[in-house]
């Protein structure tokens, strides 16, 4: 599907949408293909580093459930390459979502927008993608625009395999709910913000990372990728880098360059 059909493919009414359920089995059981895309990335290093340049503005990347900076690491220097200011997260490993981690993430947006006096852009990688998100919706007036990389951005956390062991580590209501935030997480934040997903995702159904239309600029991109995977592709890298390359204050549905189409599925959301 590539952006100008997913932009245009109505999705189905609530009424009519499956039962969320997580991803089938398959697909999880080889998420080890991401080895390969970790591969790829590499191997296709020279033509990431000719994508669209950036103008320097900060980029916050916030990994996803149970991973670190370690994770985010290749994703980061490619963009540092690419010009621009590219941080980690000060919070180790992404497993408790709670009111310490959120001020951590507050604190450190509100410093990147003070000392440079440009907006940040947030990009997060499964539940980093929820929590940028939830971050752009505290402070839409620091945040350029979020990207999310096969998010479970649907208020049902049936449509994750890691449904069980989140709520183990954090609760059926996270502490971070408790105090009323978190609680329309199918709604977009009032910024420019990008979901890309992957129908192969073996971790979040796909279902769960479309997000629906809003009164701000929306957008879905489906690539070929495995969810682990998600953090190197280079399709992904390929969006990536077109999305943070706009100016701030303008924005455009993706439409990848005539020699990559090929990379990005041509299929519908129903």
């Amino acid at each position: 599907m590539a952006a100008s059909a997913t932009l245009a493919a109505p999705l189905l009414p609530a009424q009519l949408q499956p039962a969320a359920h997580p991803p089938h089995r398959f697909w999880t059981l080889v998420e080890g293909r991401a080895m390969f895309e970790l591969g790829a990335f590499y191997m296709s290093r020279p033509f990431l580093s000719s994508l669209p340049k950036g103008d320097g503005h900060a980029v916050q990347v916030l990994p996803g459930f149970m991973a670190s900076n370690t994770s985010t690491s290749p994703m980061r220097r490619l963009l540092r390459d690419l010009g621009y200011d590219a941080h980690g997260w000060n919070s180790g490993r992404n497993v408790r979502v709670d009111n310490a981690l959120i001020a951590r993430l507050e604190t450190q947006l509100q410093r990147l927008n003070d000392d440079t006096g440009r907006k940040v852009s947030l990009v997060g990688w499964s539940l980093g993608g929820v929590l940028a998100r939830e971050l752009a919706k505290l402070h839409p007036d620091r945040v350029r625009l979020v990207i999310s990389l096969g998010s479970p951005i649907s208020e049902d956390r049936n449509h994750t395999s890691a449904a069980r062991l989140f709520e183990m580590l954090n609760g059926k209501e996270p502490e971070a709910m408790q105090g009323g935030r978190f609680r329309d997480l199918a709604e977009a934040p009032p910024v420019p913000t990008t979901s890309i997903f992957t129908k192969t995702d073996g971790i979040v159904h796909w279902r769960g990372s479309v997000q629906k239309p809003a009164a701000t600029p929306t957008e879905n991109i489906e690539v070929y990728a495995s969810h682990c995977g998600l953090g190197v592709n280079p399709s992904v890298m390929l969006a990536l880098a077109d999305r943070l390359a706009q100016a701030e204050g303008t924005w455009s549905p993706f439409r990848p360059p005539l020699v990559s189409q090929l990379l990005f599925p041509r299929t519908s959301l129903d």
